[in-house]
């Protein structure tokens, strides 16, 4: 990272719109818009959104947090999902609480149309799963984690913290004729640099990133995460946040978080695709081996959940016990899942989808 004035004021949204809107970057946009567009008609194949939300999600859940240096796997993921919540690692609740923290900001938008300060708070607590809140003790510097450097100093006031909050929440809700997509890039730089918590802005960003796409009916369900292009490219997006910070040049921050949105959505279409295809083999393969029990929810229920129990095709399916887990093992017997036992919890995992999703 660079080095950047101690001081620097940050500056109030919008910026000039002839920084913003350059060539270049009208150009990204347009492919950009395109890859989002056939993404958001491609999510609309899968006929169970539940399944297709509950994978993407847990999978930024990760991603998102191993920027932060939170490493955990999609295997203890899961199982915390489904078994004892007691007595997983602190790095898996920290990615848990993450996920957490999306469906809350996703309900919060389809409930109101409209995000809100205390919203962003209330996204952030669910994520830290504490209340400290907006910033109100000065002394937050981020540093070089190789070096100790000073690298940026956010604002220190809370008064200044919640004046340019207001700014950026106005700018987030507001309509008008600037291509999302340009404001999206310029709404994630300015929300990383107000830094407005003690912990967990670099998520809780990125969160607002999907919530702005959807607000703004990009897409319609949160599938779409720039967190594996941040950690793919990360040295290269701090440069340029400092970048944009120290010089107030635009277009290189602005082109890279466009070019994060065409390679993610193209990743994401494959994966939908993988999932489609792999969903439509497992069918046919239970009507074919396994008629009697061939049920196109229950094995919609493997795909929402990849790691599942007895309790959870009850549920589903409105079955007594007994009949649940002869499902299960029949199931298991044709090689569609593998069960595991975690205490006395017995899991039946669809490892291809694991597979897959990795």
């Amino acid at each position: 990272m660079g080095q950047i004035a101690p001081n620097n004021k940050l500056e109030l949204l919008p910026p000039l719109r002839e920084k913003v809107e350059t060539i270049e970057i009208l150009r990204q946009t347009n492919k950009s818009t395109a890859l989002l567009a056939e993404l958001k008609g491609i999510a609309k194949t899968i006929p169970n959104q539940v399944m297709l939300i509950n994978a993407i999600v847990l999978q930024e859940a990760k991603d998102s947090s191993e920027i932060e240096n939170i490493i955990t796997t999609q295997d203890e993921l899961y199982k915390a999902l489904t078994v004892n919540k007691s007595n997983i690692s602190p790095e898996t609740k920290e990615v848990v609480n993450y996920r957490k923290a999306i469906f809350t900001g996703f309900e919060i938008v389809k409930r109101q149309g409209f995000l809100r300060i205390n919203d962003i708070i209330e996204i952030q607590q669910n994520l830290v799963d504490n209340t400290a809140g907006i910033r109100s003790t000065p002394g937050t510097f981020l540093k070089n984690e190789a070096t100790g450097e000073i690298v940026y100093t956010p604002p220190q006031e809370k008064k200044e913290i919640l004046d340019l909050l207001t700014n950026f929440i106005n700018h987030f809700n507001l309509q008008d004729d600037l291509s999302p997509l340009i404001n999206l890039a310029i709404l994630h730089y300015q929300f990383e640099s107000i830094h407005p918590f003690y912990d967990g802005n670099g998520r809780t960003g990125r969160i607002l990133n999907i919530l702005y796409l959807i607000l703004n009916n990009l897409i319609d369900v949160p599938i779409l995460y720039l967190s594996s292009y941040i950690i793919a490219n990360k040295p290269e997006y701090y440069r340029l946040l400092n970048q944009t910070n120290r010089k107030g040049i635009w277009e290189e921050w602005i082109l890279f978080m466009l070019k994060a949105i065409e390679s993610t959505s193209q990743a994401t279409i494959k994966r939908i695709e993988n999932i489609k295809v792999l969903l439509d083999s497992t069918l046919i393969k239970v009507q074919e081996k396994a008629p009697k029990i061939y049920r196109k929810e229950l094995v919609e229920l493997l795909f929402e959940q990849p790691y599942s129990k007895i309790e959870f095709v009850i549920n589903k399916l409105g079955v007594e016990r007994k009949a649940a887990a002869r499902y299960l093992k029949d199931l298991e017997s044709i090689g569609i899942v593998e069960s595991q036992k975690f205490g006395r919890e017995t899991l039946y995992i669809n490892r291809d989808l694991i597979e897959l999703l990795k």
